[in-house]
């Protein structure tokens, strides 16, 4: 087991690289003490990774993916866009929303940028099943040859789901969102989705409150090894500096913990 001191010099040692944040206003709750919680601006995300001690944040836009159903994507881009150019610790995840074409001609354009590092799918907020518009998308990430970030385990985003359309693009990194979240209580689907995986091009990022459960940090390290996995926070829906604690303080290598903190984003993104 790895000490405190072990855990705190690893903390000041390796400056993690954090793949899934957000920014801007969360408004899917009903409560305003819940939605003043989970929303922040673009320079409140960075003080928090800088306590953190995160020197890279990969974006996307609360606006583009929220009100569930009723977001501008196209809007959030543009925003995000604005947010990211002047900020050498920030990257931009492009939103990609099926149900809006507009949004593929715009991500056409903004991955050729040099601050956007892939497209971000959200079945569950712009209300669509990937299984009926996953090879429009993949076929679009293989043509432009960038990465896929989805949030993953509810029925529209299963895992498994995704699995014939990253089989058919092996050219193509899926990263799917949140270790151990699953609709069903089962924290296995993303882990399950790795192991299933024909080309080996499936990810998985630790931005889940249920990565922060005993031992799931651990058991997924077994099953598939930390060269699959990838440090994201979901903030500001979650604390930076507690996503970041959960890697410092698991039981695992001090290997495998660079490798999740910062080693794999820094291959994957050419970094």
């Amino acid at each position: 087991m790895q000490t405190p001191h072990t855990a705190q010099e690893i903390n000041r040692e390796i400056a993690a690289i954090d793949v899934h944040a957000h920014f801007g206003e969360f408004s899917n709750k009903p409560s305003h003490v819940l939605r003043e919680c989970m929303s922040a601006s673009a320079r409140t995300v960075l003080e928090r990774a800088a306590l953190a001690n995160i020197r890279l944040t990969f974006v996307s836009p609360l606006s583009g993916l929220m009100p569930r159903g009723k977001a501008d994507a196209v809007a959030g881009n543009e925003e995000a866009a604005r947010t990211v150019t002047p900020d050498a610790a920030l990257r931009q995840w492009v939103v990609v929303d099926p149900l809006n074409p507009g949004t593929f001609e715009q991500a056409r354009r903004m991955l050729a940028g040099p601050k956007c590092v892939g497209i971000k799918i959200h079945p569950e907020e712009h209300c669509y099943r990937i299984r009926e518009h996953g090879r429009a998308i993949f076929e679009f990430a293989a043509e432009q040859g960038c990465i896929v970030l989805t949030h993953s385990g509810e029925e529209n985003s299963l895992p498994e789901d995704f699995l014939p359309f990253a089989d058919d693009c092996p050219e193509i990194t899926l990263i799917l969102a949140h270790l151990g979240f699953g609709y069903d209580d089962d924290p296995t689907h993303q882990v399950r989705a790795i192991q299933k995986s024909k080309c080996g091009n499936i990810l998985v990022d630790t931005s889940s409150a249920g990565s922060v459960r005993s031992g799931l940090i651990e058991w997924a390290v077994r099953e598939v090894g930390a060269d699959k996995m990838l440090f994201g926070t979901d903030t500001p829906l979650y604390f930076t500096p507690m996503q970041r604690a959960r890697i410092d303080y698991a039981d695992i290598s001090k290997a495998d913990k660079r490798t999740i903190l910062s080693g794999n984003a820094e291959k994957l993104f050419g970094l």
